[in-house]
């Protein structure tokens, strides 16, 4: 094998690039394995929404991992800056959810309802309060109010978590991970297209591919869906804000209107289709009628890791010492990517998680 490392990051997107600035700031020699290139990549496809209680109602079991991640951003934001000038664009003044008919809003009024009972900061606007605060709406029923949740920017996150992770000495290689190395029942290693690189750990965090590594102990249940996207221009004369709706969102970034998606099996095929588009163009437009003049100004798509309960695979494999997982993000890629480095450094350092990982382990399946 080549050089020595302590830990390989398999992927370096926002999870992969997460744990390896947090496993970089314990000293320990880490490498960042990732395969290149830019078509499907779930981040580089990612709105940058923090909103874990726009969909919360007692059954979210991702709740509580979500807030985590989104408030652990004010302290991730702050850092990047400091120790490598970049500024991931963090706002969170708040999601609208909106409700389209009567139904809609009764089941968004229980979750308001639920959400207050847990102490969370959560609030129903009546469709005249909507109306008031946002005027370029068309008609709604009303909407959930999450006023801490937000947004930043996924490019510039997953940027400034590799740059400072390379300040603090991991290495990025760029080769497709092909095989883990092993001896009886632990990690000693893994193979890649372009070399061999020995460690005994390895954080899988390679989203959509994470379950084409072979010499993995199980089946790893992480398949790509595909989430097409557009971008149009936000118009000059309106606040900016982060609208969502069961079938679309609007989200303001950088002089644009972030519009999508689509939730596609498509296998791995990550091209935009003209279906998938007409889709999120309707909706947009019916959610805010005064962009359908506007003119488009990109398109693209990415691959999300989805698992068969929509949760994420988060910590050991208990059948191969030194194998951690941590992929299976689907849609909460860049929600939950901080808080994830953070887990993982703590049980790599054998500390108790900050977050109960139960429902996120990896032989549920």
């Amino acid at each position: 094998m080549s050089a020595n490392y302590d830990v390989i990051i398999v992927g370096g997107g926002a999870i992969g690039a997460a744990c390896a600035r947090e496993l970089a700031s314990t000293g320990r020699k880490i490498l960042i394995l990732e395969a290149g290139g830019d078509a499907g990549q779930a981040w580089r496809a990612a709105a940058g929404m923090l909103a874990p209680q726009i969909e919360a109602d007692a059954s979210d079991q991702l709740l509580q991992l979500g807030l985590a991640g989104r408030d652990h951003y004010q302290q991730l934001a702050l850092a990047l800056s400091d120790g490598v000038n970049i500024d991931v664009g963090l706002w969170q003044e708040g999601i609208a959810r909106v409700a389209a008919s009567g139904p809609e809003a009764e089941e968004l009024r229980a979750r308001v309802t639920w959400q207050q009972d847990q102490g969370h900061g959560c609030f129903w606007l009546e469709a005249r309060e909507v109306k008031q605060r946002w005027p370029w709406l068309g008609p709604t029923a009303g909407a959930l109010w999450a006023p801490h949740d937000g947004a930043l920017d996924p490019e510039r996150l997953v940027c400034g978590l590799l740059a400072d992770a390379q300040r603090m000495g991991a290495t990025v290689v760029t080769n497709r991970a092909v095989s883990l190395e092993r001896e009886g029942a632990r990690v000693v290693g893994l193979s890649g297209e372009a070399g061999r690189y020995a460690a005994g750990n390895v954080v899988l965090a390679a989203g959509a591919w994470s379950g084409l590594l072979e010499g993995l102990p199980r089946a790893v249940p992480v398949r790509p869906v595909r989430g097409q996207m557009a971008a149009l221009p936000w118009p000059p004369d309106i606040p900016r804000a982060i609208v969502y709706h069961k079938d679309c969102y609007l989200l303001a970034r950088g002089g644009e209107a972030i519009i999508g998606s689509t939730m596609e099996e498509a296998g791995f095929r990550s091209e935009v289709t003209a279906a998938g588009l007409a889709r999120i163009f309707a909706a947009t437009t019916a959610l805010c009628p005064g962009l359908i003049r506007a003119k488009v100004r990109r398109t693209w798509a990415g691959l999300r890791p989805m698992t068969p309960d929509g949760l994420p695979i988060i910590g050991r494999e208990p059948l191969l010492e030194g194998l951690w997982y941590a992929t299976g993000h689907g849609r909460n890629g860049i929600l939950l990517a901080g808080i994830t480095g953070v887990l993982v450094r703590q049980l790599l350092e054998r500390e108790a998680p900050a977050v109960d990982l139960g429902a996120f382990a990896v032989d549920r399946f």
